[in-house]
């Protein structure tokens, strides 16, 4: 039997964990830093010693109140922690402190983008604040798996949403919107080979116009966006194909195999009785303070819908030249200082586009790591909206000498190569005359029909006025007298 695949849809909630940049641990000052020796950074607390006592890291709820206010969520003043109770060999408490009723952000929406242009509103359950677990390396060792406890008890903040996702590449969208988001609030940096961002995926199927959802299945810490977008494809025709086949979808935890491209099965699902959660007496409730939101809220930088679409309605530029731009913040702040010199907006993108992400490119390296000060490119854009410099040696000639010489203006590079370009009419129509009395044939051939010898005058007139005529008025002087 054929099984009809687009008879069913996929419903799926994403639970996304993110890794805060805080120098030290949620509830100890340990280290929060990447790739230390091994259960080097670690101290009594955060190895869970009886006696010990945690102390909430003051820097967290800075960053959970930025995404709050960037996800639109609705922020809860009184903010009392919880233990959830299971053990594992990474976890060296036994528990881990997580909040339960009270988390730090409800509601709110994140907004994607779909090929077609068209916008979806991805609703979000909560946010909430937690701590890390360690990690347990099963690859190091054939016989035994390693624990380094490290990672235990950095903060996390979980951004769970409600079951609105439709297909895994809804989920690719999303998963890539809330990474740019949390690195232009410089909360997280958003690497998911390292970890520090980390994906959860909830699936099921139903048949299309039900609104009865069927049994989820949890995909656990996916590391990347594809394998996000290829375990919800995966699971999605498997459950069919169990369905079709008169099985029942059995509630589970699952594991992503990317080199197989399949989900596999790592325990039965848990549901919120079996963490046995309960109020963590070692930490009183935190409150959020009116004051202290404002105070957030005013110190948060231009997030990247806001910038798109000033870029597209303000500035005018294309949607492709606006999410090119905006994709990374370092790129985005790089063009605010182009603009702030400059009214010229298309020509500082093109530039941005152009010439300074093809010397990022060829020399491996980041915006970040780019000398030249964003003015001088808005005055390479100047001299050419002047007609003092043609855009082939702005671009050939000056651009290269800028990058060499940080502190000097394209002005006097070019005044210093002699490339400032011939703008004045009579000296331009001295060269037209001479290059079209130097071929009297081919003005017959042109006045016959085969206008694209214009081409031959105008390469006369450069090398005429040694490349430095500008093109467009030689090109109109050239047209204009072989008309005649």
């Amino acid at each position: 039997m054929e099984i009809d695949y687009s008879a069913y849809e996929p419903v799926v909630g994403l639970e996304i964990h993110i890794q805060l940049l805080t120098l030290s641990k949620a509830y100890s000052s340990d280290s929060t830093k990447f790739g230390g020796i091994p259960n080097s950074d670690v101290s009594v607390i955060s190895l869970g010693h009886p006696g010990t006592l945690p102390k909430p890291n003051r820097q967290i709820y800075d960053f959970a109140v930025r995404l709050g206010l960037a996800c639109h969520c609705d922020l809860t003043e009184c903010n009392g922690y919880a233990r959830k109770n299971y053990f594992y060999t990474d976890l060296p408490k036994g528990y881990q402190i997580t909040q339960d009723t009270t988390p730090i952000c409800r509601h709110g929406y994140v907004m994607i983008k779909n090929d077609d242009g068209t916008e979806k509103k991805i609703d979000l359950t909560r946010i909430h604040m937690e701590e890390d677990t360690g990690k347990s390396n099963h690859d190091q060792d054939p016989f035994s798996t390693l624990v380094d406890l490290n990672r235990a008890g950095v903060p996390l903040l979980e951004i769970v949403t409600e079951p609105v996702i439709r297909s895994g590449d809804e989920a690719y969208k999303y998963i890539s919107e809330i990474r740019k988001l949390v690195r232009y609030l410089e909360i997280c940096d958003g690497n998911m080979e390292e970890g520090s961002m980390r994906c959860d995926v909830n699936v099921s199927v139903r048949k299309k116009g039900s609104d009865k959802f069927g049994t989820r299945v949890e995909v656990k810490n996916i590391n990347s966006m594809t394998n996000a977008k290829r375990a919800i494809e995966y699971e999605f025709k498997q459950q069919i194909d169990i369905i079709e086949n008169g099985g029942v979808i059995i509630q589970e935890t699952k594991s992503f195999d990317a080199t197989k491209g399949e989900t596999f099965v790592l325990r039965h699902k848990e549901g919120a009785s079996d963490y046995r959660y309960f109020p963590e007496p070692d930490l009183p409730p935190v409150m959020l303070t009116e004051e202290f939101i404002s105070k957030v809220k005013a110190a948060m930088p231009a997030l990247p819908n806001e910038l798109f679409k000033k870029y597209t309605e303000e500035f005018g530029l294309s949607v492709y030249d606006a999410n090119v731009i905006i994709e990374n913040k370092d790129i985005a702040l790089f063009y605010e200082e182009i603009i702030a010199h400059t009214n010229n907006y298309k020509a500082a993108a093109n530039w941005l586009m152009g010439a300074v992400k093809s010397h990022l490119n060829e020399y491996a390296i980041t915006i970040k790591q780019f000398k030249l000060p964003a003015v001088r490119i808005a005055e390479i854009i100047a001299l050419l909206d002047e007609g003092k410099l043609s855009s082939t040696v702005a671009s050939l000639n000056i651009f290269p000498e800028m990058v060499k010489n940080i502190n000097e203006t394209p002005l006097a590079i070019a005044q210093r190569l002699n490339l400032i370009q011939v703008s004045d009419d009579q000296q331009i129509l001295e060269f037209v005359k001479q290059a079209i009395a130097a071929f009297p044939d081919k003005v017959a051939e042109y006045k016959a029909g085969k206008k694209g010898l214009a081409g031959l005058f105008m390469g006369e007139v450069m090398k005429l006025s040694g490349g430095k005529a500008d093109p467009k008025l030689a090109n109109q002087l050239v047209r204009k007298m072989l008309e005649e």
